[in-house]
């Protein structure tokens, strides 16, 4: 099983999920992979993705693809780094994981649409690399129109969807949006909410067991 995780903006816990099903996956005994290819926005005392993934699922095996320090699309981090992306090292680093774990996970950077290179956005890398996605959204005002709009482009572009996940769920709410957003997005597409991850939960055994 391999598979893209991408996001229906920035922030949304793509990064959260990644790393605890990653985790999960371990757990259960399988060798778990994990690929960022374009990681950018480098902070002082943060630790990039694929070293949170670790420090979170210490056997698992990561690795970034391109490393810049600009918090900004990979297109725009790329030209100020001075750094072109080849697609083909993205592969072979997808290749060597996924040759050497039963599962591997690739994270985006942002959406479907964030710009990686000229004339290239990431739905293009998401279809290189021919992997089915997971989409992760947040729980708040605003996630219906986000979600739907990201399922309806992904399958206008022939990219499989696996499920949504919605993130950064309160554990105590009363607001609408967030309590009809898994009822609404299901009820006007196809796709399933495969599982709605609460604030700080790092019990992923449900998600994980859904997608071996």
């Amino acid at each position: 099983m391999n598979f893209f995780v991408t996001g229906t903006d920035t922030d949304v816990g793509k990064s959260y999920v990644c790393k605890y099903l990653a985790k999960e996956f371990c757990k259960t005994g399988k060798k778990t992979g994990y690929l960022k290819p374009f990681q950018s926005g480098l902070e002082p005392n943060i630790d990039p993705d694929a070293k949170g993934v670790e420090k979170t699922a210490p056997n698992v095996l990561a690795k970034s693809s391109y490393v810049t320090n600009t918090p900004c699309t990979p297109l725009i981090s790329s030209k100020i780094a001075k750094v072109e992306y080849d697609l083909s090292k993205v592969k072979k680093d997808f290749e060597e994981l996924k040759n050497s774990c039963d599962i591997t996970i690739v994270e985006g950077s942002g959406g479907l649409y964030v710009p990686v290179k000229k004339n290239v956005l990431m739905s293009d890398v998401i279809k290189f690399l021919n992997l089915p996605i997971i989409i992760v959204a947040r729980a708040n005002l605003g996630t219906i129109n986000h979600t739907l709009m990201t399922i309806k482009c992904a399958q206008a572009d022939n990219i499989e969807i696996l499920g949504v996940v919605i993130s950064n769920y309160p554990k105590e709410t009363s607001d609408p949006a967030t309590i009809y957003a898994k009822e609404m997005i299901e009820g006007f597409c196809s796709v399933k909410v495969l599982d709605v991850i609460y604030n700080n939960q790092t019990d992923f055994s449900n998600l994980a067991q859904k997608l071996i």
